[in-house]
């Protein structure tokens, strides 16, 4: 066994427990249910990241479990459309499914010499994905459906974000194929020139979004697209996703309690949210290159206290990772949340899909899915690359998606 594949265990075995860990804080009649209507019960994700990995790395295994390997194979996309009607009765019971897990992770260690780095390295962002896909399911259940884990959460001053003028220049989206391991989105890397721009200091707070809700904002048709209108109105939708009235003014839905709306905190909104906020002050939401110059334009970014990486559960006050500013005075790009794009999801010139995994990419290049940059708390360092693209449909309001906007 080569020392790059013995590195590769230490980090399958790395992302395995930080999955086991947040299924343990799952009380047991929580498997079943469906925290997001739009998603899968719990359940399958529990067996989906085994399938997903079996199915990647140890198919010419003759499976023992091969109706839970193709039951677990795929996820659902989180689009308009029809739910998902299942029953929990539908599903395998819990110790069948613990036993698919320990049977497929002895048949997918006993192959990790023989495979491609670059499958072990999907396999391995793929989980570290779904950790954060779990982590905002979780969020959603009932708190006693959780163990509630104690929190150090705390309000900051309202800081005014400032509007960074950005110079015209050239910067890079996605990567070269000689830079290293990318999904197939990340490739070809592109060159693209961005005029002069300005862009907000800060992420937009909760402090600052309760401005647009006391305005109105939500029942002012002029700020929302046609879509956007359409798709509020039908969700009855009237305020963050997080956010939980009180007869006071508002709560906050944190992972593990209910607190008073932290106004120092980032925002969680959907794009549509995001873009109906940006309309409303006059400015937009930057596109791809935008984000990515303000970035990365002059060189990397010192992630080195940024709020990701697995080190807290909930957002920190905006502005508190000044180390993090990038060499233009732009704050928390990368971490505390990710960040929304007005730019559509698509393939850079050059793109190839795996010839293992074809619709990874290409099944969402269909003009409904926006670009999301940067980083949340609960991203995986490994994701945090400059080149790396992730990417949402705008009216799914369940992610750590904060934004920011820029101006001409």
């Amino acid at each position: 066994m080569t020392m790059i594949t013995l590195d590769l265990q230490q980090q399958m075995n790395q992302a395995r427990l930080n999955s086991d860990q947040l299924f343990a804080i799952l009380q047991p009649e929580a498997l079943y249910q469906r925290p997001i209507a739009e998603r899968h019960r719990l359940i399958f994700y529990l067996g989906h990241l085994e399938a997903f990995d079996r199915n990647l790395l140890a198919a010419e295994i003759p499976s023992r479990f091969p109706e839970l390997d193709r039951l677990f194979a795929f996820g659902i996309d989180p689009v308009d459309g029809e739910l998902p009607s299942d029953q929990p009765q539908d599903w395998p019971d819990r110790e069948k499914v613990e036993q698919y897990v320990a049977h497929t992770r002895a048949e997918v260690d006993s192959l990790l010499n023989q495979s491609s780095q670059q499958k072990l390295q999907v396999a391995l962002e793929h989980r570290w994905m779904h950790c954060e896909t779990l982590a905002y399911l979780f969020h959603r259940l009932p708190y006693s459906h959780k163990q509630c884990l104690p929190q150090e959460q705390h309000d900051g001053p309202q800081l005014q974000p400032q509007w960074r003028k950005i110079p015209a220049g050239g910067v890079q989206l996605g990567k070269k194929r000689s830079e290293g391991f990318g999904w197939c989105n990340e490739f070809e890397a592109l060159q693209v020139d961005v005029p002069e721009f300005e862009i907000q200091s800060l992420p937009v707070s909760n402090g600052h979004f309760l401005e647009f809700i006391q305005a109105g904002g939500y029942q002012q048709r002029q700020f929302w697209s046609d879509a956007d209108w359409q798709w509020k109105e039908s969700v009855g939708l009237s305020h963050p996703g997080f956010w939980i009235a009180n007869d006071q003014g508002w709560d906050y839905q944190g992972m593990f309690a209910r607190i008073p709306l932290p106004l120092s905190w980032p925002v969680y909104v959907s794009q549509a949210e995001a873009c109906a906020y940006a309309r409303w002050r006059g400015w937009q939401l930057p596109e791809e290159a935008q984000f990515q110059r303000a970035a990365y334009g002059p060189g990397p970014l010192n992630l080195s206290s940024a709020n990701l990486d697995f080190r807290h559960w909930e957002p920190q006050p905006v502005g508190s990772d000044p180390a993090s500013d990038s060499a233009f005075g732009v704050s928390e790009l990368v971490g505390n949340g990710w960040e929304w794009t007005c730019t559509p999801f698509g393939p850079l010139p050059g793109f190839e899909a795996f010839d293992f995994y074809k619709g990874y990419s290409a099944n969402f290049f269909d003009g409904k899915h926006f670009v999301i940059k940067g980083a949340s708390a609960r991203t995986a360092m490994c994701l945090t690359r400059p080149s790396f693209r992730n990417w949402f449909q705008p009216h799914y309001p369940n992610i750590y998606a904060k934004f920011r906007c820029v101006r001409s």
